[in-house]
């Protein structure tokens, strides 16, 4: 019942606001539609908390340091952007071009001042992300950024993109490695939910200056180290480092590339 619940709830909220975005997005400036975009956030957490029974629990905010910076999570739910989203009044979020797909948020998306890459990568989205990055940082907002690209099962790590790095050194801005459980209880895109506590923690800052390969280190070991404490926490269970995988779609992608290049 309770995800049958929140799912309601959850098109309910989303109609609501994509529509009163899209109207928004028709105003001069961000303004009016990021205030509807926090709004939605915010609306989305309490739904978590209503109807799923899912409390956020918000840790090491007292981390954060001044000024713009790069926010580097663990992605494990379709509630993890809601959930960071809400914690902020102005902030600039990658995310893949899939989003495009769905009906008036196109311009919702480019109002907002998001930054979109190809869920592909390659050459091209690494030119798109740091141009739409360099206009974040020149407006002086932090930055949402999920370095493994894909929805990580609990339990499951990919490899980290190093996008962020990039940003992190163009930029000269620290990055703020996060850590969640929320996996636990809304796992990645599945219609079921479970109640319980679900943590978002902000970790100690990576400062600038580092090399590629020591920062990369130190933001996967931050993030994954402290996600699988988190997991934990929760289940009761001992800690159990995440397992290396392949994303679903880079699967796919390969098998395809392998037959047309066998055919």
């Amino acid at each position: 019942m309770r995800s049958i619940a929140f799912a309601i709830a959850y098109w309910a909220i989303t109609i609501v606001h994509v529509l009163a975005a899209a109207a928004a997005a028709l105003a001069p400036g961000r303004g009016a539609v990021r205030r509807v975009s926090n709004r939605y956030a915010k609306r989305m957490v309490w739904a978590m908390r209503v109807f799923a029974g899912i409390q956020l629990e918000v840790r090491g905010r007292e981390r954060l340091p001044d000024g713009a910076f790069i926010i580097a999570a663990k992605h494990q739910s379709w509630g993890d952007g809601f959930c960071a989203y809400s914690q902020f009044e102005d902030l600039a979020f990658v995310t893949g071009n899939h989003l495009e797909r769905f009906p008036l948020l196109k311009g919702v998306l480019a109002k907002l001042g998001a930054i979109v890459v190809d869920n592909c990568g390659g050459p091209e989205a690494r030119r798109a992300l740091a141009a739409s990055a360099a206009e974040a940082h020149k407006e002086g907002r932090k930055i949402l950024i999920y370095p493994e690209g894909h929805l990580a099962p609990v339990g499951q790590r990919y490899r980290y993109r190093t996008g962020v790095f990039h940003m992190a050194r163009d930029f000269e801005m620290p990055v703020v490695p996060v850590a969640t459980n929320l996996g636990l209880f809304w796992p990645q895109q599945k219609f079921e939910k479970h109640p319980g506590v679900a943590i978002l923690e902000f970790l100690e800052p990576i400062p600038t200056g580092l090399p590629r390969g020591e920062f990369m280190a130190r933001l996967e070991e931050a993030v994954e180290s402290r996600t699988a404490e988190l997991v934990a926490e929760a289940t009761g269970q001992p800690v159990t480092p995440a397992v290396l995988a392949i994303p679903e779609a880079e699967q796919a992608q390969a098998a395809a590339a392998e037959a047309k290049a066998s055919a």
